[in-house]
């Protein structure tokens, strides 16, 4: 049995709930399997407010990336193109992927050779910021490629989500105030709760 980390050896079980008791902790038990048991003094809220603290903190810094479809005609207007192919970039840059579609109606089928041109020209245009993953590739009437970001702005992007969990871990959101200071400081030095009234976890 150990009290944050102070080794206290075989111990009743009836002398670990009183110790716990008198220091206003929690007895855990952390292997039950070992023989005899071994259990931890501990305040259990705290922990689990560490806990919950850390995976968030984790989910934070992760970098999900995405994979976003854009669709294009053969014919596609350049203006449209262009703004098309803004969106993609900032996407990219991002640190996401893009499927670049070109969907083909009825005799247009037999000009695949303009939607080839079109997808070399979106990867030529974004050449500085992505990379061809799949080259085009014809699935049924559409003809369609992966674009994914180049190392330099991947790296770039995983950095930018490291700095923004980083900065949430500064200033976290309102409402994660730890529970044991919930409590006014005035109010805990006005009436310290009775050993009695301390939770115990058997």
């Amino acid at each position: 049995m150990s009290a944050d980390g102070e080794q206290l050896g075989v111990m009743p079980l009836e002398a670990a709930l009183a110790r716990a008791r008198d220091e206003g902790l929690d007895l855990v038990e952390i292997s039950p399997m070992a023989s005899p048991p071994v259990c931890k003094l501990m305040d259990y809220g705290k922990f689990k407010y560490e806990e919950k603290k850390k995976a968030s903190e984790a989910k934070r810094a992760q970098v999900v990336i995405q994979l976003k479809e854009v669709k294009l005609r053969p014919k596609t207007e350049d203006h449209d193109y262009d703004f098309k192919v803004r969106n993609m970039r900032r996407f990219v840059e991002e640190g996401n992927k893009a499927k670049v579609v070109v969907q083909f109606r009825g005799r247009e089928i037999t000009h695949r050779e303009q939607g080839t041109a079109l997808l070399n020209d979106v990867a030529q245009d974004l050449k500085d910021v992505a990379i061809v993953e799949q080259p085009p590739r014809m699935e049924g009437r559409l003809m369609f490629m992966i674009l994914a970001p180049t190392p330099k702005v991947a790296q770039k992007a995983r950095e930018a989500v490291k700095q923004a969990a980083q900065a949430a871990k500064r200033t976290p959101p309102p409402g994660s105030t730890p529970p044991s200071s919930n409590k006014p400081a005035a109010e805990s030095a006005e009436r310290a709760p009775a050993p009695d009234e301390q939770p115990v976890a058997p």
